[in-house]
């Protein structure tokens, strides 16, 4: 979804930080705001229609689901920023294999919900500037008959998109919890090891089996 002029212009459950280094810009001006919660609006919106469709196989919704996830997501950004300083001390090959296997992973813990929607209602209840770069659009997620979530989306403008770079529900940050989870295993187990225990991951997260 492209920005456009004045106005330019979930998911169920991803404030983390001004995540990585950049210049120093002015924040985020009010259309990019507005623009940023206009796009996580029809994000979830997509979303939702694809969670409650009853035609196609499984197969086929997965595929659309993963398709409008990765559209979402910058999944290279959030996958270097959870891989932290180690990514800096991996080789070239780890580090392509590492994303392909990271993006496979991330897109595969969503899939994987598919079915499972109850009838969540996804309301945004703000946006503002975050930092130098980066939108904050808060929701929350009515579950019919349970408590409602919180969900704090962080959006950045990359090449002229909208992009998720992470999400924090109820004030834990998807993107610094997976760099902790990580850097644990890399710790023990090397670069080599996350990669396998992400295939291990991402195998038993497939929707068909969910």
């Amino acid at each position: 979804m492209r920005i456009c002029s004045t106005r330019r212009a979930l998911l169920f459950g991803l404030p983390a930080l001004a995540l990585l280094p950049g210049p120093a810009l002015a924040a985020a001006s009010r259309a990019e705001v507005d623009g940023a919660a206009e796009f996580m609006r029809w994000l979830a919106g997509q979303a939702i229609a694809v969670l409650q469709a009853n035609s196609g196989s499984l197969e086929q919704r997965e595929t659309a689901f993963r398709r409008l996830l990765a559209q979402g997501f910058d999944v290279g950004f959030i996958g270097r920023f959870a891989l932290g300083r180690h990514w800096r001390g991996a080789s070239a090959q780890q580090q392509r294999d590492y994303l392909q296997v990271f993006s496979e992973y991330l897109l595969a813990t969503y899939s994987r919900r598919l079915g499972g929607y109850a009838g969540e209602r996804f309301d945004i209840s703000g946006a503002k500037a975050k930092g130098k770069r980066d939108i904050l659009v808060a929701t929350r997620i009515q579950r019919p008959g349970g408590q409602a979530i919180h969900a704090d989306w962080r959006v950045r403008v990359i090449d002229g998109h909208y992009k998720i770079i992470d999400v924090a529900v109820e004030g834990v940050s998807m993107a610094v919890t997976q760099r902790a989870e990580f850097a644990a295993v890399v710790k023990s187990h090397g670069v080599d090891g996350l990669l396998q225990a992400l295939r291990a991951r991402t195998q038993t997260f497939s929707a068909r089996a969910s």
